[in-house]
């Protein structure tokens, strides 16, 4: 571990796709605070999530490992993440967010000394009773930024000064229902929504994406860039706290995204368990504690991340974002089918300017490329997959955690239950 380097931070944006970003080449300034953070990172333009939604990329971005190891069948964490490894060098470790498909009742709290995923029932029954129905009036789905920002703050302050760190936080503010907040509302709308139409609207869009106008759509994106603009604005809000400690000139630094979000480029909306480029190309900084300005087109993989914090402290790793090769190397994604397409796993291979994809059909065996592409990319995609197959997930799925009901009313709110 380089002297200079003391703490490790981690921030991830929920369904925050790389071309919404204006350092990324959109049309519109969504993200300044990104956009200086770029020019004192590595910034990777060909970056992939390893699955295209939250229950299989985030484990895939803690633990490093493919999906299929990562968890179990059931979704339950089967893998040590890069907190248990940290931990066990004597590192603090937090987790703040508030999605729960990677709460405590799947295991993810393992490894962390504190873990705070917005979730009360469990902890203190009447706060958690008070809790849900405040949160039923606001129409609350999840913890904004601001909210995670001081719950992470307040926690480093307690800290001893000497004391190493990992920290990760997870933001939910572009995933949807999109309802930006206060004057976000209209930033690039005309009007706003109430919260109810702001989820009556992105249900159906996922439920019935041929029902959405031309002008649905638009509102949806306007929406959706707003959300970027107020996550990035506390992203910066938390630098400067940061920087005030002097904590960030002495962390290393990741921001990055669990997977992206469609707005029927395919026919679809949200992030269903697809593999396009809308769903799975992310953003990807890294900033080591002096800072650096580089852009790197190789392609890297969200698993890179625990690598890379792995090669830091001091582990042999294949692959580190902090001195990537110049080559086309190959990066691959997966996503199991779901409902009447549960027998599926898709994967996907992409290169510099190339992809490839297919689907793997667990009854019959076959594997089946879904779009035109070039012999060599086929074969090489196929092996990955034939070699993933012959991988078995040995581990049992978790008994049911108490915390279910609180769960089933977030992810019925988020658009994940009908």
């Amino acid at each position: 571990m380089s002297e200079d380097w003391e703490n490790v931070i981690l921030l991830s944006a929920d369904a925050l796709r790389a071309d919404h970003l204006s350092c990324y080449g959109y049309h519109r300034e969504t993200s300044p605070v990104l956009d200086e953070l770029a020019e004192e990172s590595i910034r990777f333009t060909n970056a992939y999530s390893a699955s295209s939604h939250t229950r299989e990329a985030v484990p895939a971005l803690l633990t490093g490992k493919y999906p299929d190891v990562a968890i179990d069948s059931k979704y339950h964490l089967a893998s040590d993440t890069i907190a248990t490894t940290l931990s066990e060098e004597g590192f603090a470790t937090a987790g703040f967010h508030s999605n729960p498909f990677v709460s405590r009742a799947y295991g993810f709290d393992q490894g962390f000394d504190v873990f705070d995923d917005d979730l009360h029932l469990g902890q203190h029954k009447l706060i958690a009773l008070a809790q849900r129905a405040l949160d039923k009036f606001r129409n609350r789905h999840y913890a904004r930024a601001e909210e995670i920002n001081e719950r992470s703050l307040k926690w480093l302050d307690s800290l001893d000064d000497e004391e190493p760190f990992f920290l990760w936080n997870h933001y939910m503010d572009t995933h949807g229902p999109y309802e930006p907040p206060g004057d976000y509302a209209t930033l690039y709308a005309d009007q706003g929504l109430s919260g109810r139409d702001a989820q009556s609207l992105y249900q159906r869009a996922i439920d019935d994406p041929e029902s959405i106008t031309d002008d649905e759509r638009q509102l949806l994106i306007d929406l959706y860039d707003a959300e970027i603009r107020y996550n990035d604005e506390y992203i910066g809000e938390l630098f400067d706290e940061l920087r005030e400690r002097d904590l960030l000139e002495r962390s290393l630094l990741i921001v990055t995204a669990d997977h992206g979000d469609a707005f029927g480029e395919h026919g679809y909306y949200e992030h269903p368990r697809y593999l396009h480029d809308e769903i799975t190309k992310v953003p990807l900084f890294v900033r080591p504690p002096s800072g650096v300005s580089r852009t790197v087109n190789t392609p890297a993989s969200t698993l890179d991340v625990v690598s890379t914090i792995k090669s830091y402290i001091g582990h042999d790793v294949e692959f580190s974002l902090l001195a990537p090769s110049k080559d086309n190397r190959s990066v691959f994604s997966q996503a199991r089918g779901e409902d009447a397409n549960s027998h599926l796993r898709r994967y996907a291979l992409r290169k510099r300017d190339r992809v490839c994809f297919c689907e793997h059909d667990i009854d019959t065996q076959e594997i089946r490329f879904t779009e035109t592409t070039k012999k060599p990319l086929r074969s090489e995609l196929k092996a990955h997959v034939e070699q993933r197959i012959g991988i078995k997930n040995e581990n049992e799925p978790a008994a049911d955690s108490e915390v279910d009901e609180e769960i089933e009313r977030r992810l019925n709110a988020l658009g994940y239950k009908d």
